[in-house]
């Protein structure tokens, strides 16, 4: 579901089931609430209370002005006094409790919904992501969110509150006398239909602030990863003008929701302005024709005005909290995105395996229209080391990713030790793997933290011994000052890629899976940092089935099986030293360019 945005004719957006789509997004953020109902009852009991003895006060003025200063009574005015101060005093004591109560309903139910979004983020496959820029998606979690926390806590308690001395005020004006009244909701209907209106058109416009701040997001958060590359080409102006230009685009949209939200406030006010006035020259004529006492139109105007100022003050709430429903479309579309990557019911476990995979004329494609996988077809057996060259483009990443299932085949299958992937736990099949990539990636926590990463049940001298395994120990506790609690930086910033690249081999040497992917882990090193990632690597594939993408020929010498892939499919097959035998094939031309020398 989403909104079409520049449409200037008069829409209504609707869910799947043909309610207003604001309408659809409320009621899902009930849901959220109700498992607090205990701590919203609460909450309500305390606010209508408060709220009823505050509506007293005009009461209260009407007896003072008719009775107690009429007849000069003392004892009447210290009693009425001392009875104002208690009904202050208790109405703070409910107000605390309504507003503490309330604020603990509306921050967990806000962070349900940030939990939910996070986990359902994790569900999602790499075509996901693949589409989606990452500022985006922050953008969802954090300013969308936010918009939500002010709506589920104080806009709520602020629109309760007002609705109850509107209707309280109401029914005490129908008290005292009823004509007037009936002047009063002659205007109702107005009011009403304004606040809808412009309610509406708020929440449009704020799908539209929310997001051009995804798209600032997203610029900000690029550019700053991407900080060394921007430096070296002195692209400095040129980022500054692209987040300059979509920061104007997020001013005039926050202006154009300004300019509604402006509007609203101020009409409201306007019409109960004239209201009250009327009423004032009403009642005064009552007054003076004795149908009316003094202390009678007194308390009267004071009701007036307890009601015109929630209806000013709801009227810019309700735009608040029509911003808050556009920024929760916009979490419940990403909620209801839904995964390309589905377990089966009935999908069992995936137990140990030796470390079989074979590919049965599989084929894939992240459109309809292009093959990038095209009936391929081979077999690994266990601890064998199987090599994927051929021309950038051709398919081996693709190719390789599917087998921890990052992606689902769309023809033939894959199965390990003959279990088809399809018929086991994500989460059962994942943990059996291993990837090294070529772009290594830590977390910006400790070096610890991040070699336990592969099993967070390990103890600490099996996190070292992994770090040993993967020739990454001596460099953690000569050369980082805080040996293994040294913080890593964002993205392992504060390393080099060589001790980056080893220190992610540790994992996957904690982890010990059963098969393992790498995708040319030595490609981008020194020729020293290259030589002890090679030997951790060949530690780390030791009686192991492993995949290695290779762009570089010599890497795979001594590789069991050679795949050459081109196009999305097997073009060759073989070891090394049979592929060579053909002259006019792919690899032996590859061969060729890489170890000829001019």
């Amino acid at each position: 579901m989403r909104f079409r945005r520049g449409i200037r004719r008069k829409t209504i957006s609707l869910d799947n089931s043909g309610r207003p789509a604001g309408t659809t997004s409320f009621r899902r953020l009930l849901g959220y609430v109700r498992p607090y109902w205990p701590w919203m009852t609460v909450a309500v009991l305390a606010l209508v209370i408060g709220t009823l003895l505050g509506l007293v006060l005009p009461l209260v003025v009407r007896n003072l002005v008719d009775f107690v200063i009429v007849n000069k009574d003392f004892d009447d005015l210290k009693r009425v006094t001392l009875g104002l101060v208690i009904v202050f005093a208790l109405q703070s004591i409910f107000t605390f409790i309504e507003q503490i109560t309330m604020a603990y309903s509306g921050e967990r139910a806000v962070a349900d919904i940030r939990i939910d979004v996070f986990t359902h983020l994790q569900s999602l496959p790499l075509s996901f992501y693949a589409e989606r820029r990452t500022g985006e998606l922050v953008s969802r979690v954090t300013n969308d969110v936010a918009l939500l926390q002010q709506a589920m806590t104080s806009q709520l308690i602020g629109l309760l509150r007002q609705t109850i001395n509107i209707v309280g005020g109401t029914l005490l004006l129908f008290w005292l006398d009823w004509r007037l009244t009936m002047f009063i909701l002659l205007v109702v209907p107005i009011i009403t239909l304004t606040m809808v209106w412009l309610g509406s058109r708020i929440r449009r416009a704020t799908v539209g602030v929310q997001d051009a701040l995804a798209e600032v997001a997203s610029i900000a958060e690029e550019t700053t990863r991407g900080a060394r590359i921007v430096k070296s080409f002195a692209r400095e102006p040129y980022e500054i003008g692209r987040f300059s230009e979509r920061v104007m685009t997020l001013y005039r949209a926050a202006m154009r929701r300004a300019r509604i939200t402006s509007t609203l406030a101020p009409l409201i006010g306007f019409i109960a302005s004239i209201t009250i006035t009327g009423i004032l020259y009403y009642g005064g004529s009552q007054v003076i024709l004795g149908r009316l006492s003094p202390g009678d139109l007194i308390a009267y105007l004071i009701y007036t005005v307890m009601i015109a100022t929630p209806i000013a003050i709801m009227a810019d709430m309700y735009g608040q909290f029509q911003s808050a429903i556009g920024a929760s479309q916009r979490l419940f579309e990403l909620l209801d995105r839904p995964s390309d990557i589905v377990e089966r019911p009935d999908a069992r476990q995936l137990p140990l395996v030796a470390g079989e995979v074979i590919f049965d004329k599989v084929s894939f494609h992240y459109t309809e229209t292009i093959d990038v996988i095209d009936t391929v077809s081979f077999e690994a057996r266990p601890g064998q080391l199987i090599a994927l060259v051929g021309p950038s483009g051709a398919g081996k990443s693709t190719l390789v990713n599917l087998i921890p299932r990052f992606y689902d085949v769309v023809g033939g299958s894959i199965t390990v030790d003959g279990y088809d992937l399809r018929d086991v736990t994500l989460k059962s099949l994942r943990e059996q793997i291993g990837i090294v990539p070529q772009e290594t990636i830590l977390f910006s926590g400790s070096v610890y933290e991040n070699i336990l990463y592969g099993r967070l049940d390990a103890t600490r001298a099996e996190v070292e011994a992994a770090a040993i395994a993967a020739n990454a120990h001596r460099f953690i506790v000569e050369d980082l000052e805080a040996g293994y609690d040294t913080t890593v930086g964002e993205h392992g910033a504060k390393l080099s890629g060589g001790q980056r690249q080893r220190i992610a081999i540790a994992r996957a040497i904690l982890k010990d899976p059963r098969i393992l992917i790498l995708d040319e882990a030595t490609s981008s090193l020194d020729s020293e940092s290259e030589s002890l990632v090679q030997e951790a690597l060949e530690r780390l594939m030791s009686g192991r089935t492993s995949f290695v993408i290779a762009h570089r020929l010599s890497t795979v010498l001594n590789a069991d099986w050679i795949l050459v892939i081109n196009k999305g499919g097997i073009v060759e097959q073989g070891t090394h030293s049979s592929l060579l035998l053909n002259p006019d094939g792919m690899y032996t031309r590859l061969h060729q360019m890489q170890f000829t020398t001019a």
